[in-house]
This record gives C-alpha cells, sequence and structure tokens, in this order.
C-alpha cells in the first residue's frame, strides 16, 4: 500500500469484502503507528473514514485490534496515539540444542474458524513475512477453546504458495504444524515468539467471553523452516483471568553452550548465581475457574 500527499492510500485491487477492508485499514494504521514517534498522534477515526472512503465501524474494528495488540492508544475526548516503546526481554534457553519448548497446556484444545481469506500481504504483514504487499497471503482467525470453553484467539498469516489447497475446515482440529509437514512438505525450526501484557477490545472480549477491558496476554511468534524463511506470523490473545505462563529455571546450572549472561524473565541481570544459566522449560497453564 502506498500513499501519495493529499491523495488516499492505494488498497488491494481485492479488498472489498469487510474482512478484506478492516485488515486493510489495520495495516495502513500499523504502518502509521510503528514509524511514528512513541505517543505521537494519529489521524482520527473520522479522518481515516474520510482518506481511506471505508464506513466507521470498519475503521473501529481495525482500531480494537491493534489497541488490543498494544500499537495504538485510545484516550477518550483525546484521540488515538502510537503506543510507548516497551522494553523487549528475550526469553530462549542459553542450550540451542534443547530449544525452547512452550508445549500445549492441559485440557482439550479444539478451534473454531471465524474468518478465512485469501488476500495480499499488505505492508507490515509482508515485512515479517518477508513478501511483497501484494504477495497473496491465507488469513485465518480462530477461536481457542479448552474443553470447550473459548481460551484464546489466533490471526494467523501464512505465504499462500506454502499451503496450496487448505481449507478452513483444516483449521478446526488437529496441529497445524503438523499439517505443514505432512500434506505441503513444510518443516517448521525456528520460531521467535514475544509475550506481554495488553487488554481486550470490544470484539474479542464478546468472543471469549469475559468483559471489555479484561487483562490478556498477547502473543506475536513468527515462525521459520529449516532454511530460515518465514513459514507463518501469527498474533494470539489469550485470556489473562484462565491462561498463564510458567517457567522451569535451573539456577546456578551454567550451560556451556550460553554466549555471554542471560537473564529470565522476572530475574533481573546480574541476580543469578552464576553466568550463563541453565536451561528452562516454558510452559502454558490454564487455571480453574474459581
Amino acid at each position: 500500500m502506498t500513499e501519495t500527499a493529499g491523495a488516499r492510500p492505494v488498497g488491494p485491487g481485492t479488498a472489498r469484502g469487510p474482512v478484506a477492508k478492516r485488515l486493510w485499514v489495520r495495516d495502513h494504521l500499523r504502518g502509521l503507528a510503528e514509524s511514528a514517534a512513541p505517543g505521537a498522534a494519529l489521524p482520527s477515526e473520522r479522518a481515516l473514514c474520510a482518506q481511506l472512503g471505508v464506513s466507521r465501524p470498519t475503521v473501529r474494528a481495525a482500531v480494537d485490534e491493534l489497541v488490543a495488540a498494544g500499537l495504538v492508544v485510545r484516550e477518550h475526548g483525546r484521540g488515538m496515539f502510537a503506543a510507548r516503546a516497551k522494553i523487549t526481554q528475550e526469553l530462549s534457553p542459553a542450550g540451542a540444542e534443547s530449544g525452547f519448548s512452550l508445549p500445549r497446556a492441559q485440557g482439550s484444545w479444539a478451534g473454531r474458524v471465524l474468518e478465512f481469506a485469501v488476500l495480499p500481504a499488505g505492508e507490515a504483514v509482508g515485512r515479517r513475512l518477508r513478501l511483497a504487499p501484494s504477495a497473496p497471503i491465507v488469513y485465518i482467525a480462530r477461536l481457542r477453546l479448552v474443553d470447550g470453553e473459548p481460551m484464546a484467539i489466533e490471526y494467523l498469516h501464512v505465504p499462500e504458495e506454502r499451503v496450496p489447497g487448505l481449507v478452513a475446515a483444516d483449521m478446526e482440529s488437529g496441529d497445524f504444524y503438523e499439517l505443514l509437514r505432512t500434506r505441503h512438505g513444510t518443516v517448521v525450526h525456528e520460531a521467535v515468539q514475544a509475550i506481554e501484557p495488553t487488554v481486550l477490545g470490544e470484539r474479542e472480549a464478546r468472543l471469549l467471553g469475559v468483559p471489555a477491558h479484561s487483562a490478556a496476554l498477547r502473543f506475536e511468534r513468527l515462525t521459520t523452516d529449516r532454511a530460515g524463511r518465514p513459514a507463518e506470523y501469527v498474533h494470539s490473545l489469550y485470556r489473562g483471568d484462565r491462561y498463564r505462563i510458567v517457567s522451569r529455571i535451573r539456577l546456578g546450572d551454567p550451560d556451556p553452550a550460553a554466549d555471554g549472561v542471560r537473564h529470565h524473565p522476572g530475574i533481573p541481570p546480574g541476580d543469578l548465581p552464576a553466568p550463563g544459566t541453565g536451561r528452562s522449560v516454558t510452559t502454558g497453564d490454564v487455571q480453574p475457574v474459581l
């Protein structure tokens, strides 16, 4: 998507349905937020409607998603602003062979597809997947349920060329990475994942069955294959009242493969008893209903 002074941004030619329009607006606003200085003012919803030629509900849905993602801050009576810069902390073990592990939490997990479409990647997603903005991707939004109860919402973006013939029903059950391997010949090898707190917008809260603005955990993950090529970009929202992250850390057990001193979330640098701290295993933990 490109923009010239005083002109409307050029959107993808296929952005005709409500899903495509919302993602187009979201991608445009994400680009503005990511290129702006932290705390800088962004165009109002009314201005975006006029500039992009879309309806107010479409703009509001896109803004809600970016607010929930922590990229945009909405202040009542003042407007929208680019989020302030966040402190980033790497969450990984020292040893390359053991690999960072985030096993599936307990309970019976299932998926319900909310949206499924083939769309142009756009600038923001294209950068992450190393694709041209016009390159087609498969976009999937799905609700993840544990023992029948909504637990998370996932937004997946996969290069279309990697998943020919993929249909919505394929995403309702089973392991997506196993599907990539057995049907499409893509073996995922590494994932870089960030986790941060956020709050849910009205749409996400309604889907998860919790009050609006409830606390949540936001996961953002880029998965690559053995050749280092991006295979999937996904961001997810997990319920903060039912889901937590648990790490088992071996303190004082140096890892000879560690390159320098690393630290773990919650443990300040220098507080560990030995340099090159031991390996860790991190799991998801679904909490019981109180």
